[in-house]
């Protein structure tokens, strides 16, 4: 589906008014939350055009860079960035949502700010070079599944200039398509006694995808059990077939009370989500 949802761009400048820590990005909440009648609703919080950036610290060697953002009715957000002699890193990602924005929560039956912290899958990163990643990335923890894509970022900005050396997220990585023929359906031959050019070769069918088998553990108890072949066909202007090897494929995800979810990533461009 398309939603609406604004980039945010974050430059923030040390005491000589030169940048330290720069951020561009675009980011949505999918958010379940309890209401009154004691059922569970699916809120969608997305970023406003007013955000702020109050908090923000640069960092150095010995303190954590932070970038904070506020939007909307009482809603955060932050990560903190820790550096080695050569690299720089996420640390944590703090959430706070507030369910007294009534436009969002409607008839939650919490009220107030709730706050979440996930730790940051964020590689290392060479010093004075800016991380991006296009692709989409998710974060889930406590009913809330955290969407970032078209992520630009640098932390311990040297000399207040912005790298132009690039460090992508795997996701972005590029990789070769298959090229996988057209099926083919209703192929007839019929039987002559006339000579005939050699017909042209039949493409062959895409081959089944092969089974995998996906689990999932919380704590040392199994708790999601998959098996399952698939094969992903994309809509463009060339059809493209897909078959998920789960050789090459990991399974990932998180298990709750009432919900479960399982991510399954082929290690090159491919993330499910189910």
């Amino acid at each position: 589906g398309f939603f609406q949802s604004y980039a945010v761009e974050v430059d923030v400048k040390d005491a000589s008014n030169a940048t330290c820590l720069y951020a561009k990005w675009m980011m949505r909440f999918l958010i379940k939350y309890e209401t009154n009648s004691s059922d569970y609703k699916n809120a969608s919080l997305n970023l406003s055009s007013n955000v702020t950036h109050n908090g923000s610290v640069c960092g150095n060697d010995t303190q954590a860079a932070l970038l904070s953002v506020q939007f909307g009715e009482g809603h955060s957000w932050s990560v903190n960035f820790t550096k080695t002699n050569e690299t720089y890193q996420g640390d944590f990602i703090t959430f706070t949502y507030n369910t007294n924005d009534t436009a969002v929560f409607p008839d939650a039956k919490r009220k107030g700010p709730i706050t979440i912290v996930v730790k940051d899958t964020m590689r290392p990163v060479q010093l004075n070079n800016v991380f991006v990643c296009h692709n989409a990335d998710f974060f889930e923890a406590e009913n809330v599944t955290q969407i970032f894509w078209n992520v630009t970022v640098q932390a311990f900005v040297q000399n207040g200039t912005i790298s132009k050396k690039e460090s992508r997220c795997r996701a972005d990585a590029p990789t070769s398509a298959p090229t996988v023929p057209p099926t083919t359906a209703n192929v007839t031959t019929a039987s002559t006694t006339t000579l005939s050019p050699s017909p042209t070769p039949v493409p062959r069918p895409v081959e089944n995808p092969e089974t995998g088998n996906y689990s999932l553990k919380s704590g040392n108890k199994t708790c999601l059990l998959a098996t399952v072949g698939l094969q992903l066909n994309v809509s463009q202007d060339k059809p493209l077939l897909i078959n998920i090897n789960p050789k090459t494929t990991s399974a990932d995800g998180t298990c709750g009370n009432t919900t479960a979810t399982l991510k399954l990533n082929d290690g090159n461009s491919t993330l499910i989500g189910f």
